[in-house]
């Protein structure tokens, strides 16, 4: 017999998924202590449980499952087989209609102008605190992405309006949002993507309380202290209009003690993602939600509040690092809404994780 913890690890389901196909009659295990209610699971049940992670895999309906565990276990392969054609054509015809989509989508974008689209020949010079710019640069750094098939998101956006300087990066997974107060720009709002080696090479020389200056001369961005000089070309690609994306539902807020939150954070419970990473590892979640006392838990496998959201962990701890204060707020809307970290004193200066969705 396998233990639920045992069953998890050799199958690929999550303790919570077992738990919760146990409660909806899909895999029940063979034994349930009446004392404990601990659960167990005989050997022939682990060739279901991972057939069962295959088709959850394959986007099955709990439906079919049901009938194709069913069929597999009486050993009626009319009845399997079946059930995996038709589910196969499902799919197929899902992504011709998916592919009929997404080409109407080109074209549209093919013929539609960007009215966004910054001025290539466009030049402006404004002076920043240098305190206030590399404070602004740490905190949206982790967000920056590495994927190289978005160019777009390799960097960060230095978005210049009247005399406030935004910086943003984001990697589709997590954005960060900072700020910092210019002088010297009068001119309409500016949009530069700086490359992350670029921007890192400015931070580097950001040391000081002196006042910097920041110039923009067509594709060139270049910022000059008195300690040296960064300068490089922009990113020709567009940044998404993050203002669209930082317009949350309204939430529950908790205010959090930073280093006492990371610890829970990085000694509590984990689940399992069900999406893998591109090397095929699982990673890890920090699943979370706010208590009746108004204080951020991390739960544990066993709890299935539908309130509840999950995060990867690795991001959640490089945001908390990034939030820069010993008191921090997490922001809870409904669970399929980002996940916000803001400074108390600042909120203009925030980060947002995306939420992944639990298998049940």
């Amino acid at each position: 017999m396998r233990s639920i913890g045992e069953m998890s690890r050799d199958s690929g389901l999550g303790v919570s998924a077992l738990r919760f196909y146990d409660r909806t009659g899909v895999l029940v295990p063979a034994r349930v202590d009446p004392v404990s209610g601990y659960r167990w699971y005989s050997p022939a049940q682990l060739e279901e449980a991972r057939l069962l992670a295959r088709l959850r895999r394959a986007g099955m309906s709990l439906a079919d499952i049901r009938l194709v565990l069913a069929g597999w276990s009486s050993a009626d392969k009319d009845l399997v087989s079946e059930l995996l054609q038709a589910h196969l054509r499902r799919l197929e015809l899902e992504l011709s209609d998916a592919r009929a989509e997404f080409s109407t989508l080109q074209e549209l974008l093919m013929r539609r102008e960007n009215t966004l689209t910054s001025d290539p020949t466009i030049t402006t010079r404004l002076t920043a605190s240098a305190a206030e710019l590399a404070a602004a640069l740490d905190a949206v750094r982790f967000a920056v992405s590495v994927d190289p098939e978005l160019p777009m998101l390799g960097g960060v956006l230095f978005d210049v309006e009247g005399e406030a300087l935004r910086v943003v990066a984001t990697d589709r997974y997590r954005m960060a949002v900072a700020h910092a107060g210019v002088g010297g720009h009068g001119g309409p709002a500016v949009q530069v993507v700086v490359p992350a080696p670029i921007a890192d090479a400015m931070r580097a020389l950001l040391n000081g309380e002196e006042s910097v200056r920041l110039a923009v001369d067509g594709d060139r961005v270049t910022l000059e202290t008195e300690g040296g000089q960064a300068s490089g070309r922009r990113l020709e690609h567009d940044f998404p209009d993050y203002r669209r994306l930082v317009q949350l539902p309204a939430g529950r807020r908790a205010l959090v003690e930073a280093a006492d939150f990371r610890k829970a954070v990085e000694g509590g419970p984990v689940r399992a993602s069900e999406v893998r990473r591109q090397d095929g590892a699982s990673y890890d979640l920090s699943v979370l939600k706010v208590a009746d006392d108004g204080a951020v838990v991390v739960c544990d496998d066993g709890d299935d509040d539908p309130d509840q959201v999950a995060v990867n962990r690795e991001f959640l701890l490089d945001a908390l690092a990034a939030g820069g204060r010993d008191r921090l707020i997490l922001e809870f809307g409904v669970p399929t809404a980002p996940v916000a970290i803001r400074r108390p004193d600042d909120e203009e200066t925030f980060s947002l994780l995306m939420p992944v969705r639990l298998e049940h």
